[in-house]
């Protein structure tokens, strides 16, 4: 598959599956035997754990990516996003709240015949944590002596 192909498929995961809910087109973006480098608690591996990360992320956290970059290698494609939405569902023990909060992240993804099949991110989770009343924020830093 070419570059831009794997780019468009990769592209479809946040599109239509992270921010519309489309689960149905993890069948057509992602092979069976997916491999999450990166599982959330609770999250086994294969599409079925990929469709319960969606699920999870989806029912808690009412997500909306935007793709910052999008870059890719051979059969790699790396994406730097910006994630916002609200704690609207239960979150690993933490009731909702309603609290928002807007996060970074980067996703690495590795398609295998046009289909995603491996993923390794890094997420700013301590800010997201404090956002969403998780984990008590910093002072702020003393202006002037």
């Amino acid at each position: 598959m070419s570059i831009e192909s794997n780019k468009a498929v990769v592209r479809r995961y946040y599109d239509e599956v992270l921010n519309n809910g489309n689960l149905g087109a993890l069948q057509e973006i992602a092979i069976a035997d997916y491999d999450e480098h990166d599982p959330l608690p609770g999250q086994s591996n294969g599409r079925d754990g990929l469709r319960q990360r969606v699920e999870m992320l989806r029912g808690a956290l009412q997500p909306h990516f935007t793709l910052d970059d999008l870059i890719a290698e051979d059969d790699k494609v790396v994406v730097r996003w910006t994630n916002r939405g609200a704690l609207v569902g239960p979150l690993f023990g933490m009731p909702p709240n309603g609290k928002p909060f807007a996060i970074a992240g980067i996703d690495i993804h590795l398609l295998r015949d046009g289909k995603m099949a491996e993923h390794w991110h890094v997420v700013d989770q301590l800010t997201m944590l404090q956002q969403l009343g998780m984990l008590p924020s910093p002072d702020p830093a003393p202006t002037g002596a």
